[in-house]
């Protein structure tokens, strides 16, 4: 899967993507991740990539014409596969587990990272396929967003978690909503300010089936 991001401040992607499961998915050549300037793409001395909205009032937005060039040749460089695009925006759609599910299926994606005051609407009306929010509050840039968003996606590829059973136990797996049961490890009994805290006794009973229907009736 190739995976490029659009930013403005590209040196925040730095840890995030060079860590963890990110970093051992790249090395393995399961995902290509890619985070470009839009600076890159901007004209003039300056490179700017935002101006005073029409109409008047506060902040500035970003222009259209530096995303819409980054774009073309974005999606020039690969042949016969047509990217997604996404813009992160508070105005988007919120981001739910279903949605990481269907972008790990795709080939090639395409994140804008919004910032500012907001984007140029010409870009959220013609250049995007979708505009995604990871919730009901304002950030100030929609880079952490987009790390999100890659993070979720990309363990959810075949051969980027070791075990491929790990993300069907995670919560919101199945329906957006189930929360995943009570997990449990070394010690079996645990001392707490004199009060001992034990883990349940089917989970140490080996009984699959009943642990399966314990697993079953504390996920909520």
């Amino acid at each position: 899967m190739q995976i490029d991001i659009l930013t403005i401040f590209p040196e925040m992607f730095e840890g995030p993507l060079t860590e963890s499961i990110l970093k051992r998915a790249q090395e393995k050549g399961i995902v290509e991740i890619k985070v470009h300037d839009i600076r890159d793409w901007a004209e003039g001395k300056h490179k700017q990539v935002d101006d005073k909205p029409f109409g008047g009032g506060g902040g500035m937005v970003m222009m259209v014409e530096p995303i819409h060039k980054a774009l073309k040749e974005l999606t020039n460089k690969k042949t016969g596969v047509k990217p997604h695009i996404i813009i992160t925006t508070a105005k988007g759609k919120t981001y739910v587990q279903s949605k990481a599910k269907e972008l790990a299926k795709l080939e090639h994606l395409i994140i804008i990272c919004g910032h500012y005051e907001g984007i140029d609407q010409r870009v959220l009306d013609n250049l995007v396929d979708e505009q995604i929010s990871i919730g009901n509050y304002v950030l100030t840039g929609g880079e952490i967003p987009a790390m999100v968003i890659v993070d979720s996606v990309t363990r959810l590829i075949p051969g980027v978690v070791g075990n491929e059973q790990t993300p069907q136990n995670d919560s919101f797996y199945e329906d957006d909503k189930t929360i995943q049961y009570p997990i449990y490890t070394r010690p079996a009994e645990y001392d707490h300010n004199g009060k001992s805290l034990k883990v349940p006794e089917v989970l140490l009973s080996g009984n699959h089936k009943e642990i399966e229907k314990w697993r079953e009736i504390n996920s909520r």
